[in-house]
């Protein structure tokens, strides 16, 4: 294969519509935009009008709110961790942390800190894992694998 033939596959583009161009085109004259009015102008807006009579985003309450101080977890099953630690990502003798899981590849970003969930299965023995939170489940499953989490105790305010 040479670059010169190198083709997108049968009907992977398409052609734009070539509005304005003549009668014969089916879109010719008023290019598919009817006759006069607003819908017919450029810079059309009205979304969401809905002929003077009040909005139904307007007509309805406003409800709930967005808490700003809300902490953002990253949530890490059991069955990821165990995946990474077969594919020699992670280092099960030595602790796991937020940073280790993010060099590891397994997680994107810290935020404001990783939550461990039981799904799948941890076969890993002794691992110790450092996280900002834990399910129930998933501190019975890593301490039967002989493992320990350890998560901040919170302090009662």
């Amino acid at each position: 294969m040479k670059l010169n033939e190198v083709r997108d596959n049968p009907g992977a583009t398409k052609n734009a519509k070539r509005v304005g161009r003549g009668i014969g085109s089916g879109t010719g004259k008023t290019s598919g935009s009817g006759h006069k009015g607003q819908k017919a102008r450029s810079g059309v807006s009205i979304n969401g009008f809905e002929g003077g009579q009040m909005p139904i985003h307007r007509r309805l309450p406003k409800r709930g709110f967005n808490n700003i101080f809300r902490k953002n977890y990253v949530e890490v099953n059991l069955g990821r961790l165990q995946a990474a630690i077969d594919s020699g990502k992670l280092d099960a003798s030595k602790p796991v942390d937020a940073a280790t899981l993010v060099s590891a590849g397994v997680i994107s970003k810290m935020r404001d800190g990783v939550r461990i969930l039981a799904k799948g299965e941890l076969t890993a023995k002794k691992v110790e894992i450092h996280a900002a939170g834990a399910s129930k489940a998933a501190v019975e499953a890593v301490e039967k694998a002989g493992g320990k989490i350890i998560v901040p105790a919170v302090s009662a305010e």
